[in-house]
C-alpha cells in the first residue's frame, strides 16, 4: 500500500513546519501563517478551492500539535481530517452506465427506503436515503449497480470505519485497534494520527534528560550503510542524552515470555504475545474473553525505557518506529516506566529537518542486542527469540506455536482458541503483514527492507539471548505488566 506522493509530501512539510516554529519558540505567534504560506493560490493545486486547501493544512497542524483535528476529541489517536474527506464520494453504491432504465426497475421495488428514484437515462440512488443494504444491486439484472467500499474501510481489518450522515467516514474507537491501516490507503489524506513532536521538542530544548529509543524496525529502512550508530550520531547531534537500539529490549522480552510460555505449557495454558500493540488491542477488544492469555511481559519498548528510568530517574523517553498502534500503547494502556513519547519515522525526521541534521553512512559499533532481538521486527521473529531462549536455558518441553501474520491471520488464530481448535500451544500476533517491518509507517518497501537488514544482520556476532543480556542490569525494574 503506497499513499500519493502529494499526500506523503504535505504531511511532512507540515511536520516539518511546525517542528521549525517550536525550536524557534514561535509556534503560537506564527501558526496560522503556515496554510497562506503552503497555499499561496490563487489557484488551488488539488483541491476544488484554496480556501479548502487551506482548511486542510490547519487540521493537519493541530494533528502535528497532538490535538484533534476539530473541536470534538474522542482521545482516539487516529483522527479523520474532515475537510478532506468530503472529497470522497458519498454513496458506496453507485449506478453505472450499464443501467438499461429498463421498464421493470427492479431496483427500485427492491429497495425498501426509497433511495432509487428513475432518471432520464438511468436510475439514480439518493445518498441520504441508502442505507447500503445492497438489495438493488442484487436485484439489478444487468448488473448496473456498482458496490464502492471506500479505500479506509476496506483497509480496516476491524469494521471499525463507518460514515455518517453527511457521507464522511467515522472511526469508532470502541473498535479501532489503532492499527493504521486506513491512514496510508486514503488517497485524500484524509486520516492521520495525533503527534508527539512539540512536547519531545520542547523537552529538548528544556535540557531535559531525553533518550532516544530506536525500534528493531529501524535497522534496513534506510539502506546497509545506515546502522543504529548512525542514528545514535544523529540523535546525539539533535540533543538526545543517548541512544538505545530496542532490539536489547527484544532479548528482554524474549528471556522473560520463555519463563511464562515454559509455566504455561506445564500448566496446561495458552498464551498469546503481548509486543504488538494493535494485536493486544485486537484481543481486548474483539476477543475480551481471551485477555487472560495475553503475555504479562512488557513490549520491548517498555522495557528499554523501564532500564533506562531505573539507571535515571529523570528521563524523558522517546520511541521512534513505523508503528502506529505504539502510540496507543502509551496513551490507552498506562503501563509504570514505558515510554513517554513515540515517534514515528516521518516525526523524527521532521525534527532533524527542522535542525538540519542528516541520517549519515557509519559502521556498526558494539552490537547491544542479539540477533533475536533485532529480528522481533519480522513476523515469526518473536517466537524464534523465545524459543530460542527457552533452548538457552534447558528447557526441553517441546511447544508448538501458531504465528499470526497481519490482521486476518490474527484474527483466524483467535477465533480457533476462542473456541478451543488452536492447533497450538501459543500464539504470536503481529497485525502488520511481514511484523513491525510492514508497519504503517515504515520508511522503505519490505523487499529493499529485507535485502538492507540482510546485509546488516550479516555483519552481527551470533551471541546468544542469555549471554547478551549478561552485559545489563535488569535487577532494578521489572518485566512484568503490573509492576
Amino acid at each position: 500500500m503506497v499513499a500519493d506522493e502529494n499526500v506523503i509530501k504535505i504531511k511532512h512539510d507540515i511536520l516539518y513546519e511546525v517542528a521549525k516554529l517550536a525550536f524557534a519558540g514561535t509556534l503560537e505567534e506564527k501558526r496560522d501563517q503556515i496554510p497562506y504560506e503552503m497555499i499561496t493560490g490563487p489557484t488551488p493545486k488539488f483541491r476544488c478551492c484554496i480556501y479548502r486547501e487551506r482548511e486542510i493544512i490547519r487540521q493537519r497542524i493541530r494533528l502535528a500539535e497532538g490535538k484533534a483535528p476539530g473541536s470534538e476529541d474522542d482521545g482516539n489517536i487516529i483522527q479523520v481530517i474532515s475537510s478532506a474527506c468530503e472529497d470522497c464520494p458519498i454513496s458506496s453504491y453507485t449506478v453505472t452506465e450499464n443501467c438499461q432504465n429498463c421498464m421493470g426497475k427492479a431496483c427500485i421495488h427492491a429497495c425498501k427506503f426509497q433511495a432509487i428514484t428513475p432518471g432520464k437515462y438511468r436510475s439514480h440512488i439518493e445518498a441520504s436515503k441508502c442505507k447500503e443494504c445492497g438489495q438493488c444491486a442484487k436485484a439489478c439484472p444487468y448488473n448496473a449497480i456498482a458496490h464502492l467500499v471506500r479505500p479506509c474501510k476496506f483497509a480496516c481489518p476491524v469494521d471499525a470505519i463507518t460514515y455518517d450522515e453527511y457521507g464522511l467516514s467515522v472511526i469508532d474507537k470502541d473498535k479501532c485497534i489503532r492499527c493504521g491501516q486506513c491512514i496510508h490507503s486514503c488517497p485524500f489524506g484524509a486520516i492521520g494520527t495525533k503527534s508527539s513532536i512539540v512536547p519531545v521538542i520542547d523537552a529538548l530544548k528544556t535540557g531535559k534528560r531525553v533518550y532516544a529509543m530506536a525500534a528493531p524496525a529501524t535497522e534496513g529502512q534506510y539502506g546497509a550503510d545506515i546502522t543504529m550508530a548512525s542514528w545514535k550520531q544523529a540523535m546525539t547531534e539533535l540533543g538526545f542524552t543517548d541512544f538505545y537500539d530496542v532490539g536489547l529490549g527484544g532479548d528482554m522480552t524474549a528471556a522473560s515470555e520463555a519463563e511464562e510460555w515454559s509455566e504455561a505449557y506445564r500448566e496446561g495454558e495458552k498464551k498469546v504475545t503481548s509486543c504488538c500493540p494493535a494485536f493486544v488491542n485486537l484481543v481486548r477488544m474483539h476477543y475480551p474473553q481471551l485477555a487472560e492469555c495475553i503475555s504479562d511481559t512488557v513490549s520491548p519498548m517498555c522495557a528499554v525505557s523501564r532500564m533506562i528510568k531505573a539507571m535515571d530517574p529523570d528521563a524523558v523517553t522517546v520511541f521512534i518506529g513505523p508503528c502506529t498502534a505504539k502510540k496507543s500503547e502509551i496513551t490507552d494502556r498506562q503501563i509504570e516506566g514505558n515510554a513517554d513519547y513515540v515517534l514515528t519515522y516521518s516525526e523524527i525526521h521532521a525534527i532533524m529537518r527542522a535542525k538540519n541534521i542528516e541520517l549519515q553512512p557509519c559502521a556498526s559499533e558494539g552490537q547491544t542486542a542479539s540477533v533475536y532481538g533485532k529480528r522481533f521486527a519480522n513476523a515469526g521473529g518473536v517466537s524464534d527469540a523465545v524459543l530460542q531462549s527457552m533452548r538457552e536455558s534447558g528447557e526441553t518441553v517441546q511447544v508448538k506455536v501458531c504465528r499470526a501474520n497481519g490482521a486476518v491471520e490474527c484474527k483466524k488464530m483467535l477465533t480457533l482458541l476462542k473456541i478451543g481448535r488452536l492447533p497450538g500451544d501459543f500464539i504470536e500476533g503481529m497485525a502488520c503483514e511481514g511484523g513491525c517491518v510492514g508497519g504503517p509507517n515504515a520508511h522503505q518497501d519490505q523487499v529493499t527492507c529485507r535485502r538492507s537488514r540482510e546485509r546488516l544482520m550479516g555483519d552481527a556476532d551470533d551471541r546468544g539471548i542469555h549471554e547478551n543480556l549478561r552485559n545489563y542490569d535488569m535487577s532494578g525494574f521489572s518485566m512484568m505488566t503490573e509492576s
